[in-house]
């Protein structure tokens, strides 16, 4: 997998996206003539809410930029609501890992619902603005969504390491009531985790323009507009952000090294190449996010901080959503006949 440079980010893809576009001076910012908002505490008591900068361009950009995100949200639907569609109509497909499969397809929606309407709005917008209480409820389902996806990749590489290392025994360990049951935990868990976070950025109060120069209400940006700066609120943030990302990171690693350490030792290279292709989705998944996470949260800050954080959130928030129905669907051959089988090809 090959991710962008910073230099690729500047000089290629941007570009692209937005021909001329406006960047934020000093502290004010005009959006193709329609916007100012000065940072100035008079100014910044005169709307109740905060300002999400997005992709600063020009309306025609905007426009483009709109339909653009129109399509690819479509597309995510479309793609993951047709494997949840698939497993529940198909029989042979009423499995623990499809079911799995179904209800991480189902995530991937609700994950992508909670930024890109939003955003889409938000290109059609002169003001930009989205209200204290919009931004704290996106702030919350964003990431305790994307907890979710983090234990949903655990469970679902769990369900792998049991399918090879012990294929006589999987039956009666991964039974269906464990399965509704690893499902369940995985969404109270992810939910659970960013409760208390979001109790305590909501509480404070914040001051200057109330610019958020990102797409979706980030955590980051929103502690530096905070009136009163709270080293421990900081570092409770510093924690709790990253904790079940690499925590169950490196569950996913050790659950692959048994399996691999048990597919080396297949009497059959034909067993072997089957083990690795059974395998071979939820890895490219797991590439997938965890490569764009990790490079969000691992690689050192930037001059650009703020365009690498937005690029890198949209790759993993709206782009991995998009590829995951692709992915199952051309590696798989049992999802690949119940979805030639649902669209009727």
């Amino acid at each position: 997998m090959h991710f962008l440079s910073q230099n690729d980010l500047n000089t290629n893809l941007i570009p692209h996206l937005c021909l001329h576009c406006h960047s934020v001076i000093a502290a004010a910012f005009t959006i193709h003539g329609h916007m100012k908002i000065f940072n100035t505490p008079s100014n910044s008591s005169t709307f109740t809410g905060f300002i999400l900068l997005g992709f600063p361009c020009p309306r025609e950009g905007q426009i483009l930029l709109f339909v653009l995100f129109t399509v690819v949200y479509l597309l995510t639907l479309m793609g993951n609501g047709s494997i949840i569609c698939a497993v529940h109509w198909d029989q042979r497909l009423h499995a623990p890992m499809y079911i799995l499969l179904a209800n991480f397809s189902f995530l991937e929606i609700c994950y992508v619902t909670s930024t890109v309407p939003n955003m889409l709005a938000n290109f059609l917008s002169d003001t930009k603005i989205i209200s204290f209480s919009g931004c704290f409820l996106q702030f919350y389902f964003f990431f305790s969504l994307g907890s979710t996806e983090c234990f949903f990749l655990a469970v679902m590489a769990f369900d792998r390491y049991l399918a090879i290392c012990w294929p006589l025994h999987y039956s009666t360990i991964m039974t269906r009531r464990l399965c509704t049951n690893l499902v369940v935990n995985c969404w109270v868990l992810g939910f659970i985790w960013f409760f208390i976070p979001i109790v305590i950025i909501s509480q404070m109060s914040f001051c200057g323009s109330r610019i958020i120069d990102h797409f979706l209400c980030d955590p980051a940006p929103l502690l530096t507009l905070a009136c009163k700066k709270g080293p421990v609120i900081e570092l409770v943030f510093c924690i709790l952000s990253p904790l079940p990302v690499f925590m169950l990171f490196l569950f996913i690693v050790g659950s692959y090294a048994l399996v691999v350490r048990a597919v080396w030792r297949a009497p059959s290279a034909a067993g072997r190449r089957k083990a690795f292709s059974t395998c071979g989705s939820h890895l490219a998944v797991v590439s997938l996010f965890y490569g764009s996470v990790l490079v969000m949260y691992g690689s050192p800050p930037s001059k650009n901080e703020a365009g690498k954080q937005k690029i890198v959130t949209l790759f993993y928030s709206v782009v991995t959503p998009l590829l995951n129905p692709v992915i199952y669907s051309l590696r798989n051959k049992d999802m690949k006949k119940a979805l030639k089988k649902f669209w009727g090809t």
